[in-house]
Order: C-alpha cells, then structure tokens, then sequence
C-alpha cells in the first residue's frame, strides 16, 4: 500500500512539473458552428484556443489576462496540444480550471 501511495505521488509530481504555465491576453472570443474560438496573445505570439461548446468545459472568454497551463503531450480531451485556462491569480494545483482548449500557435 505505501509503496502505490509513494509512485501515485510520483506521478503527480511529475505531472505538474511537466506542465508549463504561462500568462496570455485574451482579443476575442467567438463561437462558430457549434466551437468557440478564443484569440489570445502569449508570450508576443499569437494563438488560438478551441474548444467544443458541446463539453463542460468549454467557457467563451472575455477580453482579459488570464493563466494558461499546457498539458503533458496526451492528456486532456482533444487531439492537439490541450491547454487549462484559469484566472490570473489562481493557482492552477489547488483551484478550478475556467476551461480546457485545444491550443494552436500562430505565426
């Protein structure tokens, strides 16, 4: 039992550490044929976030700065690079996320 406990915690060691965080500043936020995109700005590039309206959480976003996390390469519900979108001041181990994305940067 201690040792599953020890390899759980791990994982979910590793599983934060892998994620990489970021702060982007959302343009606009649409929603066409049943997806909304959401333009957004990260680190002076320009990206694009997507999501299913369909899926619980898929939330269009206002204007704003706001916290991205991307996930570890297969984890999340899309097949792309997935990313969580929390407010500015949350801290992504402890709050809730606002909304998970299937991210594309633009050049």
């Amino acid at each position: 039992m201690k040792k599953a406990l020890v390899l759980f915690f791990l994982i979910a060691v590793f599983l934060v550490v892998a994620q990489e965080k970021s702060t982007i500043t959302v343009k606009d936020s649409s929603i066409t044929t049943s997806v909304i995109i959401v333009s957004a700005d990260m680190g002076g590039k320009s990206i694009e976030l997507q999501c299913n309206v369909s899926t619980p959480n898929c939330t269009q976003l206002k204007p704003g700065k706001y916290q991205i996390v991307q996930l570890p390469k297969n984890h999340g519900m899309y097949d792309c690079q997935n990313a969580d979108v929390y407010d500015l001041s949350a801290n992504p181990e402890t709050d809730q996320k606002i909304a998970e994305y299937c991210l594309t940067v633009r050049n």
